[in-house]
Order: C-alpha cells, then sequence, then structure tokens
C-alpha cells in the first residue's frame, strides 16, 4: 500500500472518517482485551489523543510488546468513525512502527497523576505530560500574540543587550559576566577587582531590564518594545519568582501615564482574549483539572473596566480593612511598598476586579519615574491581577535633566555607566512612558497554574540550574 503522508493528530481529529493516515506520536496509553488493543497516541499538536484500533491477532506479539507508556511509533490505518464516547474519530491499524522503546519500569512519567514537584525533578520530561503539554502551547500562543499585537500598532521590535554596564533597577542583584580566572582574579592598587584585562575591559552583568535602551529607540523610532530574557540574582524561592524570565518592556514617546495605562489595560485584555479563542482546548483542560474558575477569570478580565487607585488611596483601604479584623502578615502604612498579600486583598477581596495602582511614593520606586507637583510621589503604576498580584509595573518617564540628575545623586547612583542614558534628556528630552510585563506571570494567570516554575520550560532558580 502507498505510504500516506503524515497529518498531526490536531487535524486527524477534524477529517472525515473513510481514509487511509499516518499518525506518528507517543503512547500516552495502552489497554484491551484478549483480541482488541486500544493506544492513545499523542503528537503534542493538540492536548486531545487519537485512539489507535489494534487487533491483536493481525500484528506479531513481540512488536505489540514493545508498545508501551512513552514508546514512540507510527501508524498507518484506516480513519473511522468511533464507537466509543470522547472522540469522532479513531484509527484502525493495519501497520506499526515502533521508532523508540520506552522501558516501562524506567520511565519516570507513570499513567498515575505526579506531583509538581516530582516533575520538576524530571523537567526535562514533563513537556510530555498532558498538563506541561497544554501550558507549553499556551505559552507559544502568548508568544506569538505579543508580536502581532505590537506589530499592528506600528511598534519597532527592538533588541537590547543581554550583557550591560547598567543596572536598570539600581538594586545590584545581578549576575556577573566574566572571564578572568576565578582562581587567580587580577586586583588593582586599591585591592578591588581589576577588569582591564577583561573580555569587555569593564565590570558587565546579565540584564535586569532592557528598559533604558528601550528608552534611547523610544526617543527615535517613536514607540519600541522588547521582548527578551532578563536575569536577577535574587535569592527568592517564591512560587512568584525565578532568575531567568521573560519580559516584555514597551516604551512610548509622546505617552503620559494616563495613555500608558491604557495601552497596559488594551494589551493584556487582547492577551487574555487571543488565549481564550486559539487555546479554548488547552485553558479548558486546565480549568476542569486544576481551577475550575479559571475560564470564568479569564473572561471577568476582558469583560471589565480597570480599576484605577491612588497609592494613596489604596493605603487607606487596607488600613480600614485592618481595623474591621483584617489580618496581614506585613504591616500597612503610607510608604511602605506592598506585598501581594496586599495587592490580592484590593484585587480579590476589595474591588473583585483588576485594579492599577498609581501615583506610589518617590522613595520606593527606581529612579527614572516622573514626580509629581508634590514632590513626594511618582507617576507610577502597577497593574494587579487575582491570584498573583502584579502582573505589569510601568510609569511615565522623568523628561526633566534637572530632576533626573538631581534623583541620581540622591540615591548615590554611580553615574559612570549613565551618561549615555542621561543624554536623552539632554538633547531633545521628550515626554515618555512605558512599562513591564513579566511574561510567565501572564501566564500564570492564564493557565490557572499556581508556581511559576511551572509555566517555563527550564526554571533557573536558586541552587538550580539543570540541564
Amino acid at each position: 500500500m502507498e505510504t500516506p503522508v503524515r497529518t498531526k493528530v490536531k487535524e486527524l481529529l477534524k477529517k472525515e472518517p473513510g481514509i487511509d493516515v499516518l499518525a506518528k506520536g507517543w503512547v500516552r496509553t495502552k489497554r484491551g482485551n484478549k483480541g482488541i488493543a486500544f493506544i492513545a497516541l499523542n503528537d503534542g499538536s493538540t492536548i486531545n489523543n487519537i485512539q489507535i484500533v489494534v487487533d491483536k491477532n493481525a500484528f506479531a506479539e513481540d512488536l505489540l510488546s514493545k508498545i508501551t507508556t512513552g514508546a514512540c511509533i507510527g501508524v498507518i490505518g484506516t480513519l473511522v468513525e468511533s464507537v466509543g464516547s470522547g472522540q469522532a474519530v479513531e484509527i484502525q491499524a493495519k501497520r506499526i512502527e515502533i521508532y523508540g522503546e520506552c522501558d516501562p519500569m524506567k520511565f519516570p512519567l507513570q499513567k498515575k497523576d505526579t506531583s509538581f514537584e516530582y516533575l520538576r525533578t524530571v523537567a526535562h520530561m514533563r513537556m510530555r505530560t498532558n498538563t506541561f503539554g497544554a501550558v507549553l502551547r499556551i505559552r507559544n500562543q502568548m508568544a506569538f500574540a505579543i508580536h502581532e499585537y505590537f506589530h499592528g500598532k506600528g511598534f519597532v521590535y527592538l533588541n537590547t543587550p543581554l550583557i550591560t554596564a547598567s543596572d536598570c533597577e539600581g538594586a545590584g542583584q545581578m549576575f556577573q559576566v566574566t572571564t578572568l580566572d576565578l582562581n587567580n582574579v587580577p586586583k588593582n592598587k586599591k585591592g578591588q577587582v581589576d577588569f582591564s584585562g577583561d573580555f569587555f575591559g569593564k565590570q558587565t552583568s546579565l540584564t535586569v531590564s532592557g528598559q533604558l535602551e528601550g528608552e534611547l529607540g523610544a526617543t527615535a523610532l517613536g514607540e519600541i518594545y522588547t521582548f527578551g530574557p532578563t536575569f536577577r540574582a535574587e535569592n527568592s524561592n517564591t512560587p512568584r519568582h525565578l532568575a531567568e524570565f521573560w519580559m516584555i518592556e514597551p516604551e512610548m514617546a509622546f505617552y503620559d501615564i494616563k495613555d500608558n495605562m491604557d495601552l497596559a489595560e488594551d494589551f493584556i485584555k487582547y492577551l487574555v482574549k487571543c488565549a481564550l479563542e486559539r487555546c479554548y482546548e488547552d485553558v479548558k483542560f486546565l480549568n476542569d483539572k486544576y481551577d475550575d474558575s479559571l475560564i470564568d477569570r479569564l473572561y471577568g478580565v476582558i469583560d471589565t473596566e480597570f480599576v484605577r487607585l491612588p497609592y494613596t488611596e489604596g493605603i487607606k483601604i487596607l488600613e480600614e480593612a485592618v481595623k474591621n479584623g483584617t489580618t496581614f502578615e506585613y504591616p500597612v502604612a503610607w510608604g511602605v511598598d506592598l506585598q501581594s498579600e496586599h495587592e490580592r486583598y484590593l484585587v480579590e477581596k476589595h474591588f473583585q476586579k483588576p485594579v492599577i495602582l498609581t501615583d506610589y511614593p518617590k522613595d520606593i520606586k527606581a529612579f527614572y519615574m516622573k514626580q509629581n507637583e508634590d514632590g513626594k510621589t511618582v507617576r507610577a503604576m502597577d497593574v494587579l491581577f487575582p491570584k498573583i498580584g502584579e502582573i505589569i509595573g510601568g510609569s511615565e518617564r522623568e523628561a526633566s535633566l534637572e530632576k533626573l540628575e538631581q534623583r541620581i545623586d540622591e540615591l548615590e547612583m554611580s553615574r559612570k555607566n549613565l551618561e549615555w542614558y542621561i543624554d536623552t534628556r539632554r538633547f531633545g528630552s521628550c515626554p515618555h512612558s512605558g512599562f513591564g510585563l513579566g511574561f510567565e506571570r501572564l501566564l500564570l494567570f492564564v493557565t490557572g497554574m499556581t508556581n511559576i516554575r511551572d509555566v517555563i520550560p527550564f526554571p533557573r532558580t536558586p541552587k538550580n540550574a539543570e540541564y
């Protein structure tokens, strides 16, 4: 018989019965009785398996014994109407080829449900599970939608450096990049590390953000966005932090804080809508298996107007909550940086919808944020979501050279590696704004997963850099 062209499972499940087909994939399960075997085959194209019906009398017992969970096979057969529930069509097998056997005693993914903690120890295999297949297909669609959104609005995709000599956040939690011999580190006369012989001739690190370079692009091209990996050497083992994660950072000339908030709200609604429209089967699987309020929560974001709330008003609401008996682990007072528990109270308990918190105290925000007239607050904004707290952080940027330099001096920051950035205010300064969306934070919300390690293929966390 002529070999059919391979068709992916996603497409096979849509086809009309009565044709010969070729399917290739990995065995999820094999069951059956004395005369017939039923094989659930999945190739990663969809959350759904296609059922292969095998007449045991037509195949060698030696071949059938090698078809175990995890094995990779190719099947030629006739697509027929399924008599069982759960699928419209199935394949009556005519020929089976085994590409890769899988020892069922050693295969780390067994039929029984396994914990996410266990699956993180076998992250190189967990992509073959239904859950992680769903998460990674959603991740793929969200990445595509991000580029699609900004391209449709005329933004320029700008690639900012991963290796940098500047610390955007000023927190110093950066991974150093060096070619120096760590067993014989050169020192200068002051006893400090001498970087003159290093690859770049100066101290360099992995970037914590592409924002500062993004501002250069915005003040030349108008509207830009970055989308790439960022790195934080923060010794944090929470379910919301990674040492290596992806960030989307648009920067826009001539946008004030209101324009910035409008864009952030529209952007995130667009992404959530795309997840529901393009990944509904995967989202529904996660909804049904782990979090039955997920789909309602996603529709709730699309269909509601985000609350816009000054930080000072937010603090009053939280203080009132404490008076009325709500207990928080971290204290609430004007001037403190809000913790996740505070953010989630505002979103989930008080307003029951997403909140954009604005006008934070300048002392808890970065040096580049535009100062308000009161001299105490800045035009910052954080978009707060149910379940996860902050999902977007941004601000109108300080356009005044004098105020920017004053703030850098107040914070006793080194200007050595910032002069190029200050030039944007020296030469044709303009009002501009921007924000950062943590890609994995977005995926936490869209998938309903509870740990950020489970929405990235290979998580990087303290004491963990496998693969």
